[in-house]
């Protein structure tokens, strides 16, 4: 049996704000811990940047992170908020040990969460997370720094502009957005200032922001990337050419055309895909996706002549495989988009930027553009538990085996647990619509009555 975390999961560490490993205690110990883990490599002087989405009660792990850091003699440099690839980027160039993200994401603003990104800018690997969680049991009070070696601390105000000129830098040259009236929704989190003017200094004729006003509690609130309706309703009222839809950290990107039709992250996949192949950018040929991603995409890809790599749900599975393998590209269904020639992990401005210059090299309106494949039917329900996984009942893991063999080649089965919240998401898709609804509608009943 494989051995369990007790803090991280399958996206650093979430849950609600103030409770259980969330609460200021912990997060201050949390601190110490990857202070200490960061230290091993080298002597002298030792830092960490930290930055933060709107959450508010980003206002209190932000203190405690910061007291766990210094405690342990690292130097803190502090973003404000800031897109969690844009910490990443600031991770990197300013030669840190460590970065941190304080958000949770997509998640409604009574979580919040901690990723950690390692000098490279890349998310921590398993054996990483397993000995900074040991350093928070096994004797956390030792190695705190004497009173003339405590860490220093300091305020920066520039983060975001000197993101914003990074991401800009990711367009193609000579190329302006110049004709394009634009509807971006930050979801009142991360983004809300960088999105914006990242668009309007490349030229677009007209941003219109929405999601743009965070209180410390709207953050993906009936905004953003999870519920792309007031995006899609604003491009509608507007007349706008398209719509541009982020989460929280803004790692995330769902998008919508003209006519208001929602674009996913394997369309935005397939297009940015098919466009680098052509012109000669991909560093192999093929792209990396999840197991969620829809068969329609991995028949497209396949029928361009590239390869389709698929790995477990995470941004950090497709991350390691794109590293192994050599890839530049890859993502999920659910718009993290990885783009390795410009950010060391998700960012969904640059995504959004990649497939605006697909639209500007077109000439065409977005409505033609973005929908390259006809998705096969899938569904997607989610069941929720408590006390022991269902997965662990042996009814349910043979009636999962009965399903993926009545599929057979036509359609695929995936069952699996959430690894943020307590769910059990069963996804079935096939060519036929009405197997795909009866399968997965009976797996979950079976699952839901199995929790209960």
């Amino acid at each position: 049996m494989s051995k369990k975390k007790q803090f991280f999961g399958t996206d650093g560490i979430r849950g609600r704000a103030n409770v259980c490993k969330m609460t200021p205690d912990n997060v201050m110990r949390l601190g110490m811990a990857a202070g200490k883990f960061f230290q091993k490599a080298n002597t002298g002087r030792h830092s960490v940047v930290i930055g933060k989405d709107t959450r508010l009660s980003g206002y209190m792990i932000e203190p405690a992170l910061v007291a766990g850091f210094a405690s342990v003699g690292m130097d803190v440099k502090l973003c404000g908020p800031l897109p969690t690839s844009g910490v990443a980027m600031m991770t990197r160039r300013l030669r840190a040990d460590l970065g941190v993200m304080i958000t949770a994401s997509h998640n409604a603003f009574h979580d919040n969460g901690i990723k950690f990104f390692g000098p490279n800018g890349q998310k921590l690997c398993d054996e990483a997370e397993f000995e900074i969680e040991a350093n928070m049991d096994e004797k956390w009070k030792e190695g705190l720094a004497d009173s003339e070696n405590l860490g220093r601390v300091r305020r920066y105000e520039d983060f975001q502009a000197r993101y914003i000129e990074i991401v800009k830098g990711t367009f193609p040259r000579k190329m302006r957005l110049d004709g394009l009236k634009i509807v971006i929704d930050c979801a009142n989190g991360a983004a809300y200032k960088t999105a914006p003017d990242t668009l309007w200094e490349l030229g677009a004729d007209e941003v219109i922001p929405i999601g743009v006003a965070p209180n410390g509690m709207n953050i993906n609130a009936g905004c953003g990337s999870t519920s792309t309706e007031a995006m899609a309703q604003k491009v509608l009222e507007t007349g706008a050419d398209i719509g541009i839809a982020l989460d929280g950290d803004a790692d995330r990107l769902i998008m919508c055309d003209e006519k208001g039709r929602i674009i996913d992250g394997d369309q935005l996949l397939a297009l940015i895909g098919t466009g680098w192949h052509k012109n000669g950018q991909l560093s192999r040929p093929g792209i990396v996706a999840t197991v969620m991603s829809n068969l329609g995409l991995e028949r497209f890809i396949e029928g361009e002549g590239l390869s389709f790599i698929r790995t477990p749900v995470g941004d950090r599975h497709v991350a390691a495989r794109m590293r192994q393998d050599g890839y530049n590209i890859g993502g999920e269904q659910s718009g993290h988009l990885l783009m390795t020639d410009f950010s060391p992990t998700g960012d969904g401005t640059v995504a959004a930027l990649q497939v605006l210059a697909e639209i500007k090299r077109s000439n065409r309106p977005a409505s033609e553009v973005l929908s390259l494949f006809e998705p096969v039917p899938q569904l997607l329900k989610n069941v929720r538990y408590s006390g022991a996984s269902p997965m662990d009942n042996p009814h349910v893991q043979t009636a999962i085996e009965d399903a993926k063999a009545m599929f057979g080649n036509s359609g695929r089965i995936l069952v699996r647990a959430s690894g943020t919240e307590p769910l059990i998401r069963v996804m079935a898709e096939g060519d036929d619509a009405v197997k795909v609804e009866k399968v997965t509608q009976d797996l979950a009943d079976l699952i839901e009555k199995t929790a209960a």
